[in-house]
């Protein structure tokens, strides 16, 4: 199977305490459109912003997530909820399947600093598989600001990335313009779900692997839902973007790909991707 039908949910959201409009929502949209197999939220949008005054908190409410993701048999990617581990506090993104079980937990890598005080930062990219589908990978908010990051999901395979994000502020024309320049860059759907109402301005945007844009949401709320087509990617990553560029080919065999100075984390998948030439005419 290449197609993979996805809904984001831009919510109007107040301040904090929205599990049960989430959660509502959730069931609303796989009522509505009984096909979509994975529904994603923004970040922060149950527990709202803000370490001391955001509640509840992930270890409160995971189950609750689990077992709706179950019931609707959907992969379920709510955005991410504050998560207390000894002293520290981390801004996570769980991923559940659709048997209601945890498969990864992303924790936020790059706070944004210095306005995200008392969030502790994360070490590990998350990179997850969706059997007979394909590979995603999930970062939050500011980490799409460093490109490495990106980079270092796509060496691992991944050929969807999830952005949860919580942009109420002047710089979402920005952020939009990384979103498409990201998928570009790294030939793979990305997918940006910003939240409304007390938690972001909305405008979230999905582009494609050829840098296209396939929707871009108004301030309001709204579902995006949109069918991902995985072959679509690989065509992509093997012939060129139009036919033309093949920046993960051109990097892999340039010396940023072969030195462990550019390097970051191992690259066997971009072996696969055969070699850096014209595309010939099929028959």
């Amino acid at each position: 199977m290449t197609y993979f039908t996805i809904a984001g949910l831009q919510l109007n959201l107040k301040d904090r305490r929205n599990l049960d409009h989430f959660s509502n929502k959730v069931r609303a949209t796989v009522k509505r459109f009984p096909f979509v197999q994975m529904i994603v939220g923004s970040e922060l949008s149950i527990c709202g912003a803000g370490i001391n005054y955001a509640e509840p908190m992930l270890e409160e409410i995971e189950s609750v997530l689990c077992n709706l993701a179950s019931e609707l048999n959907i992969w379920l990617v709510p955005g991410s909820i504050y998560q207390a581990d000894g002293d520290k506090i981390y801004n996570t993104a769980p991923v559940i399947n659709p048997e209601g079980h945890i498969v990864n937990r992303f924790n936020k890598i790059c706070p944004f600093l210095p306005y995200e005080k008392g969030v502790s930062a994360g070490s590990d990219i998350c990179c997850f598989d969706v059997p007979n589908v394909g590979r995603f990978g999930l970062y939050i908010c500011y980490d799409m600001w460093f490109p490495e990051l990106s980079r270092a999901m796509i060496n691992k395979g991944a050929e969807v990335i999830l952005h949860p994000t919580l942009t109420d502020t002047c710089d979402r024309s920005v952020e939009k313009a990384m979103v498409q320049a990201t998928a570009a860059q790294q030939q793979c759907y990305l997918v940006d779900i910003n939240g409304t109402g007390s938690l972001g301005v909305g405008q979230s945007i999905v582009a494609g692997p050829e840098g296209e844009i396939i929707h871009e949401a108004l301030t309001g709320e709204e579902v995006i839902l949109f069918e991902a087509d995985l072959e679509k990617v690989r065509r992509t990553r093997k012939r060129g973007i139009l036919g033309l560029g093949q920046p993960l080919k051109s990097y892999r065999d340039s010396i940023m790909g072969s030195s462990e100075k550019y390097q970051p984390g191992e690259s066997y998948y971009l072996d696969s991707l055969g070699p850096l030439e014209v595309a010939e005419k099929e028959q």
